[in-house]
């Protein structure tokens, strides 16, 4: 990678684990987007016109899981998001391809912020390793795209266009969070993330929990199927009227009649992500 540290304390074991969870999450969007990460899961992530305002969507998505974390932002950071960003608390490192004249002297002050120029953000397919106990495991990199068009409707409810949009974006981020994770949004920004939990109901009460009022009529994305019809109560307590999920659970009837009493439209992709 064309990557150029331009500030801050050396870059720790950690940092760049969360670093890489940032990119390739960041890759995901084409048009100005922002990305915040802390302990390797997304906290908060926002796609707009303007930087700036995805920043501040990201950033509000989860202030307090937010506080020492990782930025990523697909633009060259500007001044405007640069302000908002200094004034938003302690950070570990901010990754950009570029930065404009200026924006160094708003972090001066700051001499532990690792500040990263990274210049080449293409797609690597190259196989992914893992260590285990007296060996190592590999496999291919999920660079699996969601092709709207094979969208599968299967409630009596149909998303509209605008709800159609917010999940795809939602199922983008739950494909780079851990495992059981449950993402809620609002038009493209995330109001709640829940993600690492043994259980998927779990995970929609701690994605509830974070969205609190904002979570209202937000749209739910679910990295993998549903086992039981719990999960779909709470997030009808949410106030979700959408689901995306991959469907293929022995329980899909009973997840599909759940979405019918509570008239919330559902979408399958045939496909899941469930990351490890």
């Amino acid at each position: 990678m064309n990557l150029k540290q331009l500030q801050g304390k050396e870059l720790s074991f950690n940092n760049i684990l969360d670093l890489n969870s940032a990119v390739e999450l960041i890759k995901e969007f084409s048009a100005p987007a922002a990305v915040i990460v802390k302990h390797n899961n997304p906290c908060g992530v926002s796609e707009d016109k303007e930087l700036s305002r995805a920043f501040k969507n990201a950033w509000e998505c989860d202030k307090l899981s937010a506080f020492g974390g990782v930025i990523a932002l697909n633009r060259k950071l500007d001044l405007k998001t640069a302000g908002l960003i200094a004034k938003s608390g302690f950070l570990e490192c901010i990754i950009a391809p570029g930065f404009e004249a200026g924006v160094l002297g708003l972090f001066k002050e700051k001499k532990n912020l690792r500040l990263i120029e990274l210049k080449d953000w293409n797609v690597i397919s190259e196989p992914e390793f893992k260590r285990v106990s007296g060996g190592m495991l590999l496999q291919d990199k999920d660079l699996l795209v969601l092709d709207e068009n094979k969208l599968k409707l299967v409630t009596k409810k149909k998303p509209s266009q605008a709800q159609l949009e917010s999940l795809i974006f939602g199922f983008k981020v739950a494909k780079h969070a851990k495992s059981n994770a449950i993402v809620l949004t609002v038009g493209k920004k995330t109001v709640g993330i829940g993600a690492g939990q043994m259980s998927r109901v779990d995970s929609v009460m701690i994605a509830k929990n974070k969205a609190g009022k904002h979570s209202k009529n937000c749209c739910l994305a679910s990295d993998a199927f549903f086992p039981k019809p719990d999960a779909i109560i709470w997030a009808h307590k949410a106030g979700a009227r959408a689901i995306i999920q991959p469907g293929g659970s022995i329980a899909d009837n009973e997840i599909i009649a759940a979405c019918n009493k509570y008239k919330i439209a559902m979408v399958t992709t045939a496909f899941r992500h469930f990351k490890h």
